[in-house]
């Protein structure tokens, strides 16, 4: 049976401003296929690629450790906890840019990547992405965790309001292993359910956060 995936993931490049005051990736070879000649038999050339970058680049997924110093980090979080959750998506018309628990009042969240699609991501790369964009507030972070969410993701450049110092939502999903995604896209693909979601970072040791290639799966039948 042909399954049908929807990636929500930005494409990582040379360059690309994910957020603004972070360097962006350098992404280059490390042997080109010209240079693997004098190492290799005739016709036989390979690229190895090098990328230097901040974690917190792309399309990424913040683990405890991100916020914590005791909290867990990809090396330590559950595929279970990243891969194969049920999903739902709430959707947020682009001309709110403050997301309260009412926009999450009597959904089936329970176990749940929840999935906010705000249609913000039209804007990645541009400067208009940095500037007021969509987040939510310590109430929603409240609601999702008491209503059992097992994921957060959003398509803004960040859950938590970035004008002042305080990061509460990251703060309390965090703090009880709740993993957030940032940066997603094509949210608008999805239906409001009846799919799987995955998220899968790498397994590094000490580190918080990195980039994912976060998708999902669709389940036949969907309403």
């Amino acid at each position: 049976m042909k399954k049908t995936f929807i990636d929500l993931s930005h494409m990582i490049e040379d360059g690309t401003i994910t957020y603004k005051g972070l360097p962006a990736p350098i992404i280059c070879d490390y042997l080109s296929r010209e240079a693997s000649k004098e190492i290799y038999e005739e016709d036989t050339q390979f690229q190895i690629g090098k990328i230097e970058m901040v974690s917190n680049t792309g399309t990424y997924i913040d683990t405890p450790f991100h916020r914590y110093e005791e909290g867990k980090d990809l090396s330590q979080i559950a595929i279970n906890a990243v891969a194969g959750l049920d999903g739902i998506v709430i959707r947020v018309d682009e001309a709110v840019k403050v997301i309260d628990e009412s926009f999450f009042d009597g959904k089936d969240l329970r176990h749940k990547a929840v999935l906010i699609h705000t249609g913000w991501s039209k804007y990645w790369n541009t400067d208009n992405y940095f500037v007021d964009h969509p987040y939510l507030t310590a109430g929603a972070a409240d609601y999702l965790l008491n209503n059992g969410a097992a994921l957060v993701g959003i398509d803004s450049m960040n859950i938590d309001c970035t004008q002042g110092k305080s990061r509460p939502v990251h703060s309390i999903l965090l703090k009880h292993e709740i993993p957030i995604v940032e940066h997603m896209c094509n949210l608008e693909s999805l239906p409001t359910i009846g799919f799987i979601f995955y998220a899968i970072p790498p397994k590094i040791k000490q580190m918080g956060t990195f980039p994912v290639r976060a998708f999902a799966e669709l389940r036949d039948n969907n309403d």
